[in-house]
């Protein structure tokens, strides 16, 4: 190698470093920023993330400036591909413009957060910022044992059930399943449902840390419509039910610990499906979702008797005031039902990360951080 070629190769690496950390810290900014999202806080979202713009944008820049050897050209590209994306998220959330246009620009955050992610993750073994994000901080110290099969099991990693060139489709699902299983045990499996307007090819970020570090099947089907079955006929549950039944006959899947999860529209559609009986799902945990009319006949709750239910809701919920999670709580344990209930003080609409430790150790001792480690 040359010293020209050396300088190259050097100044690439020095150039990629820097984005990954603009770009890890643009990933976890928009997350923290989501969580806490409601109708009034969109402001000072707005300031805590334009700091992040600049330093990723000057970052991608002189990634794209640099010379570099030619077979570290695609490398460049897959990067700068995801940089991208985390920097058409930060500029969704922080665009300026009127408050009805908010919710949309929120929504495009949504999607970009989650596309950058997976963009990201098959370059997670670059550079060890970059892998950290896709694991928890318990197993940082050995992110190489999450990819120990990775190469010699085609049935590992990130799958879909639709064709390559349409993982938007509608009715099909994504599946994660750990690189660090080599096939010789059952595994549990939870299998989590998008809220309204969303995708499981997003949603399933929300868990796959998780997944990936204490090796969980990761299931994360797409309603058929813009929203679950909430309203008229149930098209849904068939093809939930037919996607677990397709993980369970192709991979191993430990019994009776299949935990079914959702947020928004999916916590309410997935305890609605799951009170109805005649699923595999061992327990529900809710997530800023509401206890549906449907399940309620005469006053009395139908099927909830015996059933393992957990409730996470915020005191800010601007969509599901938390006083419906609170009657819900109350009326699924007089009808019997075993449930766990959680306030958060500071969420809003969103999704609560960090509840993932809890919704685990409570399902199967075995997942919880403890157990993992």
């Amino acid at each position: 190698m040359t010293n020209d070629s050396a300088n190259d190769v050097t100044a690439f690496r020095a150039a990629a470093h820097e984005l990954v950390g603009a770009v890890v810290d643009a990933v976890e900014g928009l997350s923290e920023a989501l969580r806490v999202l409601d109708r009034g806080s969109m402001g000072e979202g707005q300031s805590r993330l334009r700091p992040l713009q600049e330093p990723l944008a000057e970052s991608l820049a002189t990634l794209g400036a640099i010379s570099v050897p030619e077979q570290f050209g695609p490398l460049r590209g897959d990067l700068a591909r995801g940089a991208e994306a985390a920097l058409e998220a930060l500029t969704a959330f922080t665009a300026d413009g009127p408050r009805e246009g908010r919710s949309g620009n929120a929504l495009a955050s949504m999607r970009g957060h989650a596309r950058a992610q997976e963009l990201l993750y098959p370059m997670r073994s670059l550079d060890p910022i970059l892998g950290q994000l896709f694991a928890e901080p318990a197993v940082h110290d050995n992110l190489a044992a999450l990819d120990a099969h990775r190469a010699d099991n085609p049935e590992v990693g990130i799958r879909r059930s639709g064709p390559d060139d349409d993982a938007d489709a509608r009715g099909e699902f994504h599946l994660y399943v750990p690189e660090s299983w080599d096939g010789s045990e059952p595994l549990p499996l939870v299998v989590a449902l998008h809220g309204g307007m969303g995708h499981g090819r997003d949603f399933l970020w929300t868990w796959l840390r998780e997944a990936r570090s204490r090796r969980f099947l990761l299931l994360a089907p797409t309603s058929v419509g813009q929203t679950w079955a909430l309203m008229g006929p149930d098209v849904d549950r068939s093809r939930l039910l037919k996607a677990v039944e397709f993980v369970r006959e192709h991979w191993q899947v430990a019994g009776d610990r299949i935990l079914l999860t959702g947020l928004s529209d999916g916590a309410t559609y997935g305890l609605s499906t799951f009170l109805a009986g005649d699923t595999p799902f061992a327990a529900m945990a809710a997530v800023a979702g509401v206890l549906h009319p449907k399940n309620v006949e005469a006053g009395v709750i139908r099927g909830a008797e015996g059933k393992r239910v957990s409730i996470t809701h915020g005191t800010k919920d601007w969509m599901f005031p938390v006083a419906l999670a609170r009657a819900a709580q109350e009326a699924l344990r007089g009808a019997g039902a075993d449930v766990r209930y959680h306030e958060i003080e500071d969420l809003a609409h969103a999704y609560p990360r960090e509840e993932n430790d809890a919704i685990l150790a409570w399902f199967d001792e075995s997942l919880s951080a403890r157990g993992s480690a």
